[in-house]
């Protein structure tokens, strides 16, 4: 009984063999990103202990603005897909270009954090020598982040039409050259200088700009300048830019609160001392391993949504959401228990070289516990990531960022609460965390099955053309 079930939801439409289809190449792609900042992180863990204890914030902080406007531009994901549900495809390019607008715009907006970043690294009131790495790292991130921007909006073209292939050999291509480019500027070998953690930041700044200049090439063409407008549509566009910004700017609050929640975390835990704040900081990486890659299932569970909602059949959208949560919390509950089982040796792996085995015992006990936490949160985070991506597909998007900037605002209450009036320390603090994680997951679970996306869209309604060629 249990395999013919199986069998049906692997053959429906938007069964798994169609959420996977559209979801694994993202998946790889979010893996081929996650490899990329484990192998900075790695590498890193074995240059100095400092290193790896400014890694991790200064990673955050960047992505603390980075994400806001990536959840904006990549949020043309969406409005490609229900474009495409309503037979729409001349459209497709100039939601492209609105995107690109913005991103270009971002990146100027971020390049000009470099004059306060000092000044950000220094209130958290980590140790001297590592607010400088910190300062370091995170000024080469924002400076070349116009990179990162401008891949998110092209990757969207390929995505919200569901095809994700060009999208992963852009990622796994830019992985290939980071991960020796990476050991080569950190460590200073065949040839380069030794740059410690600005070559970290250098090796991924270079992944970025290789994936925009794939995506670019493969996006530019006649052929999809004749089917989609992709050349031709590049002015801008008032009305559509307004609307997505409408629909945008929530998703970016909405990214922009989540890893906000997460740098006040990390930030607190470093003041507690230099042995908290390195395992915080391995562990976080660890899960970056298993959390990364399901932002690929979000992004296609929203694609399968939009296409749905954009052709009126909201029914096909449920399949869709129901079906990438099976495949979600199998992948969750499999790291999980590798979490459990094998954390000395995921944690022995970020040993500094400049830490002795006697004094990475205490960081690796702390680390052991922090991973159980990690395993049980995990689950949850597989609800949150398929509900919240399924409604904002169909365009449900300010009940997104009112969970996060609620939920956001409370943790962060609730931990300079115990903070100042009952000296919480580490354990306590990340049973915060996990609270926060559980809130999350069940207010996207409570919002999806209250049913109001369904009867969502975000594009203007366009009268099908007989001729239109498919997406």
């Amino acid at each position: 009984m249990f395999f013919s079930s199986l069998r049906a939801r692997w053959g429906m439409p938007n069964g798994y063999r169609d959420v996977l289809g559209v979801g694994l190449p993202l998946v790889i792609s979010m893996a081929s990103s996650t490899v990329m900042q484990f192998t900075d992180r790695l590498f890193l863990s074995h240059y100095s202990v400092d290193a790896i204890a400014a890694a991790l914030p200064a990673a955050i902080v960047n992505l603390l603005f980075l994400l806001f406007f990536t959840g904006v531009a990549g949020y043309a994901n969406v409005f490609i897909a229900q474009y495409c549900g309503s037979a729409a495809p001349a459209r497709v390019g100039a939601a492209l270009w609105q995107a690109i607008h913005f991103s270009l715009m971002g990146g100027v907006l971020l390049a000009l954090l470099w004059f306060v970043a000092p000044f950000m690294f220094s209130f958290a009131g980590h140790p001297a020598p590592v607010v400088r790495l910190e300062v370091i790292y995170f000024r080469v991130l924002t400076v070349g982040a116009v990179f990162m921007l401008l891949s998110s909006a092209l990757s969207c073209f390929f995505s919200g039409r569901g095809l994700t292939r060009p999208v992963m050999v852009a990622n796994i291509a830019a992985m290939i050259i980071n991960i020796p480019l990476d050991y080569a500027l950190i460590y200073g070998a065949w040839g380069l200088p030794e740059l410690g953690i600005a070559g970290a930041g250098i090796a991924t700044v270079a992944g970025w700009a290789l994936t925009f200049f794939f995506l670019a090439l493969a996006t530019f063409t006649r052929r999809h300048d004749a089917m989609f407008g992709v050349l031709r549509n590049w002015r801008f566009e008032r009305a559509l830019f307004l609307r997505m910004m409408r629909y945008g700017l929530p998703s970016g609050v909405n990214y922009f609160f989540e890893i906000f929640a997460i740098t006040f975390f990390v930030f607190v835990i470093g003041r507690l001392g230099r042995v908290e704040l390195a395992a915080t900081n391995i562990v976080f990486s660890i899960d970056s391993l298993a959390f990364l890659p399901m932002l690929g299932l979000n992004i296609a569970v929203s694609t399968m949504v939009g296409q749905a909602i954009g052709a009126g059949k909201p029914d096909a959208a449920g399949t869709a959401a129901m079906n990438t949560l099976h495949l979600a919390l199998a992948w969750m509950l499999c790291i999980g228990v590798m979490f459990i089982i094998f954390p000395g040796v995921l944690l022995d792996m970020f040993r500094p070289q400049d830490v002795s085995v006697q004094e990475y015992v205490p960081i690796r006990e702390a680390g052991v516990v922090l991973m159980r936490f990690v395993a049980f949160y995990c689950l949850f985070d597989a609800l949150s990531l398929v509900f919240f991506g399924a409604v904002k597909g169909a365009g449900d998007t300010y009940f997104v960022m009112w969970a996060m900037v609620v939920g956001c605002a409370c943790m962060v209450a609730v931990i300079v609460i115990m903070r100042l009036w009952f000296d919480a320390g580490l354990i306590a603090l990340w049973v915060v965390l996990t609270c926060y994680a559980v809130a999350l997951s069940l207010s996207a679970l409570l919002r999806y099955r209250g049913g109001k996306w369904r009867s969502m869209k975000v594009v203007e309604t366009v009268r099908r053309s007989p001729d239109a060629g498919p997406c």
